[in-house]
């Protein structure tokens, strides 16, 4: 049977990796078409067969067992105390607990399937098992440690904040004696002081309307150049989202064999569980489960995907993300032109649904400001850019460098943008977009709107406890950038209201015409000029992007973001109440929630849930 299996093979043109699934029954088109993805992808015919979903991955293994004549391991598998993860499981072999009848369990995948082939009936004390049964061996035996080391994140988190928040209380309340206590000239100098670095702080996100990002020219990469690209999807309690997700993840233009898409759930979370239970995922799809643990966010949950990526590069989606299909070709053809010390490349996020009323239009309208307007004139300068949650394409290996993701801050995007500039790294723009939905009415925006402010002072007390080192390695102009866009933004939002009750009782009182002396006349006029660069600020931005988007549809909603930015205020209080009571409590955004973004209507029924798998 063999010899004729072989000869078969042969004149197919078979690769040895699939080749022996000829005998199993499975058929020659089936076989023919993997080995042609394999060859179009660069890669081996065995990956394409299984990311493309044209045969099962249970029904694979064992049927390589079976050819290879080795015990096929499918239930609980006792793993030895001691494993190297997560070598052991990037590696796909594992060592056994003794009296198990062989040494070592091992699922092979890529080139390693072909070279046990050829050693086939000299193997020995070796099991065969699926990575998805082994990873879930290794998870079971090392849940704790593996909660551990996802805690851990880099040096210097924002877990231990006590003595930091005492620092920063202590400053302000000696700045605020100061202010009262000090004589009048002082006093007056010392707030004309802090009017000017306010004003300097305006002026870097007023400086970003004058500079449009360069157009890098980055010829697409041939199928067979692309790197395997890593997508982590941190979902919790996302039971809606899971069929629209995975049908936007299924349409993305890269080759299937060289996707490793993990989706990442909580231990807890039941509905998400079976919601995903229900789509036939192909073997690119891993659903991993992280194991309990503190604290519970999103960054330690990625923590422990990034310790099992596969892939050069790596994306974080969201579960209500719509990226644009050829986005990974886009990123992947920029990295290769880049020089390795562009180690994150920025997308754009793009609200999509207008629709739903007054406060998703603002959003909008915020988020151009944001992504197309000053997030590429920083990238453009090559200055601290504090990332956003999802559409952040990275260098695997420099990501691993820097230690992952701060489990403990709320807004681990922004911490990461700052510590790869601290790093020596900077952040390209990728022009391309990923569409999200606003988080439905007033009070879950406000939640999320806290969570990022909190976020952004963790960052800031993180940063900030060694300044003249943030200074060095930044420099005078990326410093002046990592405040006015990390603590500034904070401080500007506590700052609005104030402001905005100061200026309306001094015009009610009179008091804003010329003074009697000159340090009087220069306060108040800083004053007037921050309230009018504050504006400018808010405004500006968001006409300009919203411009280059073409959405002239919201322009005349700009004039209500000065109202909108009141309730960031608000946001902004409760994340400094938050950042004592709780610093690490997340607070979870529902999402599909929208009717009319691109992730609403992203609805899909069984014919198309069986489109996941085919693509």
């Amino acid at each position: 049977m063999t010899i004729l299996v072989s000869a078969r093979d042969t004149s197919l043109g078979l690769p040895p990796d699939i080749a022996f699934l000829l005998s199993e029954g499975v058929d020659e088109r089936t076989l023919a078409r993997a080995a042609a993805e394999g060859r179009a992808a660069g890669t081996d015919a065995a990956t394409a067969l299984l990311q493309v979903g044209l045969i099962d991955e249970e029904r694979y293994y064992r049927a390589l067992a079976r050819t290879l004549g080795l015990a096929y391991l499918d239930g609980p598998i006792p793993l030895a105390w001691d494993l190297p993860y997560p070598g052991c499981l990037l590696a796909g072999r594992a060592p056994l607990a003794s009296g198990m009848g062989a040494a070592t369990v091992i699922a092979p995948r890529g080139q390693a399937i072909a070279v046990l082939l050829a050693r086939k009936g000299r193997l020995a004390e070796i099991a065969l098992t699926s990575p998805t049964r082994l990873r879930a061996a290794v998870f079971a035996r090392m849940s704790g440690p593996i909660a551990a080391l996802a805690s851990q994140g880099p040096q210097g988190a924002a877990a231990p904040l006590a003595r930091p928040l005492l620092i920063l209380g202590g400053g302000l309340a000696a700045l605020a004696l100061t202010l009262v206590l000090a004589p009048p000239l002082p006093a007056q100098a010392l707030v004309i002081v802090l009017q000017a670095l306010i004003l300097a702080m305006m002026a870097v996100r007023l400086a970003a309307l004058a500079i449009r990002p360069p157009s890098i020219e980055a010829p697409p990469l041939p199928d067979a150049d692309l790197p395997v690209y890593t997508i982590l999807v941190p979902l919790y309690r996302e039971r809606r989202s899971a069929y629209p997700l995975a049908k936007a993840l299924a349409a993305l233009d890269y080759p299937a064999a060289k996707l490793d898409i993990k989706l990442l759930i909580e231990a807890d979370d039941r509905e998400t569980e079976a919601a995903l239970a229900q789509i036939p995922f192909p073997a690119r799809f891993e659903v991993v489960t992280v194991p309990p643990g503190w604290p519970r966010t999103k960054p330690r949950a990625l923590n422990v995907g990034l310790a099992l990526a596969r892939g050069r590069l790596l994306t974080v989606y969201d579960a209500e993300d719509v990226p644009e299909p050829d986005q990974l070709r886009k990123a992947a053809a920029l990295f290769a032109v880049e020089p390795p010390t562009t180690a994150c490349l920025q997308g754009r996020l793009v609200i999509d649904d207008h629709a739903d009323g007054l406060l998703p239009k603002l959003f909008a309208a915020e988020y151009a400001g944001l992504f197309d307007v000053l997030n590429p004139a920083l990238c453009a300068l090559d200055l601290p850019v504090p990332l956003g949650g999802t559409t952040m394409h990275l260098r695997t290996d420099v990501l691993r460098k820097l230690g992952g993701w701060d489990a403990y801050n709320v807004t681990e995007d922004a911490d990461l943008g700052i510590r790869l500039a601290l790093a020596g790294y900077r952040t390209g723009d990728l022009p391309s977009a990923t569409y999200e939905e606003t988080a439905r009415g007033l009070p879950r925006w406000t939640g999320q709107r806290t969570r990022w402010l909190k976020g952004y002072l963790q960052t800031s007390l993180v940063h900030g406890r060694r300044p003249l080192a943030l200074l060095s390695r930044l420099g005078p102009l990326g410093a002046l950038t990592f405040l006015a866009l990390v603590p500034g933004t904070v401080l500007s939002a506590l700052a609005y209201p104030v402001c905005l009750v100061l200026v309306a009782r001094d015009a009610l009182a009179g008091r804003l015409g010329p003074a009697p002396t000159l340090l009087d006349n220069i306060a108040t006029g800083l004053a007037l000029t921050l309230l009018l660069a504050g504006l400018a600020a808010m405004v500006a931005p968001a006409f300009l992007g919203c411009r280059r988007r073409g959405w002239r549809d919201l322009y005349k909603v700009l004039l209500l973001l000065p109202v909108y930015f009141v309730f960031v205020s608000v946001a902004a209080y409760r994340a400094v109440a938050e950042l004592v009571r709780a610093p690490h409590h997340w607070t979870k955004t529902d999402h599909g929630l929208s009717r009319s973004s691109r992730s609403g209507r992203r609805d899909i029924g069984g014919a198309q849930r069986n489109a996941v798998s085919s693509r």
